[in-house]
């Protein structure tokens, strides 16, 4: 099994028809598509290779994609926010033979690592599009890495999570069984980052045939993305809730060919899910996932949101659902035995999404799969009705417009100013972003100074929002600084 088949299939069944969209304006349709995969993946390195893809949205990702694995090579997707050290980090952890980025991109990585680094609008890569066409790939083990998701753990290193081409498919089969049925005449705008969430959705949707649809600007912008999906047929899409927030904000009625919108990746808050569902109506559907156990841990459906004529209650819309197909999920004790409905503990799951484990990190991975479940770090309770609420973070991570910020990191990067003695990280609750960085700091430097400091250190959506100012960091009696006591201090 081999996540190519699906682009195969696809062309098979509507090559005519228009695959990849820029805006409004086709590109390709699914025969180009597969005939442009195959002639990338026939110039790329042997199998096993990694294959890094680091861009802001643009179309090439998705034949970049598939050409990856046809040469029976593994996707390396970077997420293009972070600071090239960043990036960096993770080009040299997983190995990767070479990167293809965005012209922008690509200046910024170029000067800093050793392996090839090709830009989409290269001469090179257009010549890469004359090659003959590779085979199909008819042998794939089910079990070949065909994903490495850079996902940061908490010491603010970013681990690779091995998903195969078995992990992808199960995501790809809960997906449509569960969260949406798009057909040859639908479309997935990606308005959130395709190097994640947005990404990963590409596959069903290619298994039946439906557009794939880059905003021109490759970014997210609430009223291009409201226009195109008022242009192109059914649409569907993967938005972090702060996306959603913008789109209400727009003040604008529900595009008529919007059908459904998967929110996840971050809080949402029950009044914020309410005002969206006055404003689009009931196209809207949560999900609760990990790069661990991609897009697929639990889940509210499009009815979960309703009950008869009023919206579902707060406890429904405050939680995250209940586990998704081919997922079996559990609340634990320390001790590892099951949690009684109501009681508070770690949130584990197992099925065939669940990765194999980090890349070359048997320590994590001995740490994160134990007794053949994920230890998902998330606390949470089931209620009487078998939905899943999620209480607390036991790694402390940040969740800011859909992206994960781990406290560790940033606190790290502070201490390296000499005018802090100290540094606390935690998240604040945010109307706009889910959750905000709140530093605490113990020492001279000012907020100007900090900004500056951390400007060629950390990505910027990592920075903090706001600093707060305190003689001594609250800690035990052991020296462990008590995060909690700092988030009642924002209270």
């Amino acid at each position: 099994m081999n996540l190519f088949a699906l682009l195969d299939q696809a062309a098979a069944r509507h090559g005519d028809r228009g695959a990849v969209f820029s805006g409004e304006q086709q590109l390709h349709t699914w025969s180009a598509l597969r005939e442009r995969a195959l002639r990338l993946a026939a110039t790329l390195d042997g199998p096993g290779q990694r294959i890094a893809i680091a861009s802001e949205n643009r179309p090439e990702i998705v034949e970049l994609m598939f050409a990856t694995w046809a040469a029976e090579c593994t996707v390396v997707p970077i997420n293009y926010k972070l600071h090239p050290r960043e990036m960096l980090q993770i080009i040299e952890d997983s190995g990767a033979a070479r990167v293809f980025a965005s012209p922008k991109i690509g200046k910024e990585l170029v000067d800093i690592t050793g392996i090839p680094v090709e830009t989409v609008d290269s001469q090179g890569y257009s010549a890469r599009l004359t090659a003959a066409p590779a085979d199909v790939p008819t042998v794939t083990d089910p079990a070949t890495l065909a994903w490495l998701f850079y996902t940061s753990g908490t010491t603010g290193r970013s681990k690779g999570a091995m998903l195969s081409h078995r992990n992808l498919m199960a995501m790809t089969v809960a997906h449509l069984a569960d969260f949406d049925s798009p057909d040859h005449n639908c479309s997935l705008v990606h308005g959130a980052p395709m190097s994640h969430g947005s990404g990963l959705y590409i596959p069903p949707y290619v298994m039946r045939a439906a557009r794939q649809v880059i905003p021109a600007s490759g970014a997210f912008d609430p009223d291009e993305f409201l226009d195109l999906c008022e242009h192109h047929p059914g649409c569907s899409a993967f938005l972090a809730p702060t996306m959603v927030q913008r789109l209400v904000a727009t003040g604008r009625p529900k595009p008529r060919n919007l059908k459904t919108v998967v929110y996840g990746g971050g809080p949402m808050y029950v009044h914020s899910l309410k005002k969206a569902m006055e404003a689009f109506g009931p196209i809207f559907v949560q999900l609760y996932g990990q790069g661990e156990a991609p897009m697929t841990i639990t889940g509210l459906r499009r009815a979960d949101h309703v009950c008869g004529d009023d919206w579902a209650d707060d406890a429904i819309l405050g939680s995250v659902g209940y586990a998704r197909s081919g997922v079996d999920v559990a609340v634990l004790r320390e001790d590892g035995t099951p949690a009684a409905i109501g009681e508070i503990g770690e949130i584990v799951c197992r099925g065939d999404v669940v990765m194999s484990g980090y890349w070359n990190n048997p320590d994590a991975t001995a740490q994160t799969l134990q007794d053949g479940w994920l230890r998902t770090g998330d606390m949470g309770s089931f209620d009487e009705r078998g939905f899943l609420t999620l209480r607390d973070r036991s790694k402390d991570v940040v969740i800011s417009g859909g992206s994960n910020i781990y406290p560790r990191e940033v606190e790290e990067a502070l201490l390296e100013h000499p005018g802090v003695e100290e540094a606390g990280v935690v998240g604040a609750p945010d109307e706009e972003w889910g959750e905000i960085v709140v530093a605490f700091i113990v020492g001279s430097a000012t907020p100007e100074e900090l900004d500056a400091h951390l400007l060629d250190r950390i990505a910027r959506f990592k920075r903090p929002k706001r600093y707060e100012y305190i003689d001594e960091l609250p800690k035990n009696s052991y020296g462990k600084v008590l995060k909690r006591a700092l988030r009642e201090r924002l209270s």
